[in-house]
């Protein structure tokens, strides 16, 4: 169906693809897999539409093409769920569905109810369970992933390339999904599935192709090959993520929440928390596992004091009562946040990675209040740089440029700057590669090793399993399992997730 021959791009003199080829076949599923900054994302971009300035050819049913635009590629059958959602947060569910290519009626008018009908079809058949004229920035994260899911199913697409589409999914909505994409291979439609989760392409995928620095390094048929090979192949090393089997004994309480309470944001007679307690010892790693809608994300937001007015309950650290009503109040008494959405809530792109690491510490950073002092700040993030191990060229080097893990690693070094006592992670891999993986799960160790708290939100059983000393299980709202890893295992941690 399609052919890529001999795709180059470049950034700034920067090989970003070299050579690579691509083959695609209707009716199948075609996995692209490779860590972050291999190029994944720059040749979906040209096949896209979105890139149109490089080197090489592309073929379409027998005909060579080139795309200027996404309307090119969508005009041409191509449609791209990307990574990070391209919705429009102040318009509704409907609205962005049908942007751009609304329906009007004899008259010229909007044809409202005819496209309202036609989404609820669309949300159906990605599991939705919404009203079409909800507002975008009114949806979780996850909820907004399937409503661009929808919204390509929508183009009537010969090829749909889907980029992490399951990062912010719940088992539930991944197993839609997949019931989805087999109708849709069934129907001829050609599908391209970038995923880090590897275990899930071995599920959907039909082939694979490895990109590594730019190069494609190998190709075939997922059931050709192995895990490890695999995982060899996208780094050129073998990566093994250890898990933890020796039962840790900690003495000492650093956080207590006793019977925190969350009022609901819209019913205003339900609770999204209600009763929930717990304990973080110093140096612990606590998992919190839970399906999407469990209210994982709204305990951390609760401890950070995004919510004062619809919270109630006690939070205690070193055994002090706090009163936590911002999330200036959260970082004065020794916490840290690193969201769910690191593109929208933990950096400034358009920024320099220098200028984003100090962003929580300016005031210790700045000369009579007037401007900012750069030595210190420059002394900040090569320190960082070099104990993260973050691969950028520079420290003047846009957030926007680097990679995923390379993005998440920048994040966690503003919040190390804070010195906090206790970090709160919520889905700190999402949307990074298997290796990169590997090295957020050893920095998080080392540094429960050197006694800071951490509070791990992950929708991922082997993370959870990889990385806690202790899981807590969360269903609608409240807290359904308290226990050691040791005790814990796959099915049970899902049995009380549901």
């Amino acid at each position: 169906m399609l052919i890529a021959n001999n795709i180059s791009k470049s950034f700034a003199g920067v090989h970003a693809l070299s050579g690579v080829h691509l083959s695609l076949q209707p009716g199948m599923v075609h996995a692209i897999i490779g860590e972050n900054g291999a190029g994944k994302s720059t040749l979906m971009k040209i096949l896209s539409g979105v890139i149109h300035n490089y080197e090489g050819q592309i073929i379409l049913n027998d005909k060579p093409v080139q795309f200027n635009s996404t309307r090119d590629a969508e005009s041409a059958g191509i449609a791209m769920i990307h990574q990070e959602l391209n919705l429009v947060p102040q318009l509704s569910v409907v609205e962005n569905i049908f942007l751009g290519r609304e329906i009007t009626d004899s008259f010229g008018m909007l044809a409202e109810r005819v496209m309202y009908e036609a989404s609820l079809d669309l949300l159906k058949r990605v599991g939705l369970s919404v009203d079409p004229g909800t507002k975008i920035e009114a949806l979780k994260v996850g909820q907004q992933q399937l409503v661009e899911i929808a919204k390509a199913l929508h183009t009537k697409a010969s090829i749909i390339i889907m980029d992490e589409p399951t990062s912010a999914l719940s088992d539930n909505e991944v197993s839609t999904l997949f019931t989805c994409i087999h109708e849709l291979t069934a129907a001829g439609t050609t599908i391209v599935y970038i995923s880090h989760k590897l275990q899930e392409l071995y599920t959907i995928a039909n082939t694979y192709v490895v990109l590594r620095d730019g190069v494609t390094v190998a190709h075939g048929a997922m059931k050709d090959i192995s895990e490890t090979d695999l995982i060899a192949k996208m780094s050129g090393r073998n990566t093994k993520i250890e898990k933890i089997n020796t039962p840790k004994n900690f003495d000492t309480v650093l956080l207590e929440v006793n019977d925190l309470h969350l009022k609901h944001a819209t019913l205003l007679d339900k609770n999204a928390l209600s009763s929930i307690s717990f304990q973080v010892h110093q140096g612990e790693i606590v998992g919190i596992y839970g399906l999407m809608g469990a209210g994982r994300t709204e305990l951390l937001e609760c401890l950070f004091g995004l919510h004062p007015k619809r919270s109630s309950g006690n939070i205690l650290l070193d055994g002090k009562k706090l009163n936590i009503t911002s999330p200036a109040g959260a970082i004065a008494a020794g916490m840290a946040l690193v969201p769910e959405d690191r593109k929208t809530e933990g950096l400034l792109l358009e920024h320099t990675v220098r200028s984003n690491m100090s962003l929580t510490v300016l005031q210790t950073l700045e000369k009579f209040g007037i401007y900012i002092d750069t030595k210190p700040e420059k002394e900040l993030s090569k320190k960082f740089i070099s104990e993260l191990s973050i691969k950028t060229d520079s420290d003047t080097t846009l957030a926007k440029n680097l990679s995923g893990g390379n993005q998440q690693k920048i994040v966690l070094a503003k919040w190390l700057a804070t010195n906090p006592k206790i970090l709160l992670l919520d889905e700190p891999t999402r949307g990074i590669d298997v290796n990169a993986k590997a090295e957020i799960y050893a920095l998080i160790k080392s540094l429960a090793v050197q006694s800071l708290s951490v509070v791990l939100v992950s929708s991922e059983i082997p993370e959870i399993m990889a990385v806690s000393d202790r899981v807590l299980v969360m269903a609608n709202g409240k807290l359904t399992a308290n226990m050691p890893i040791s005790e814990a295992n796959e099915s049970l941690l899902l049995k009380k997730a549901l």
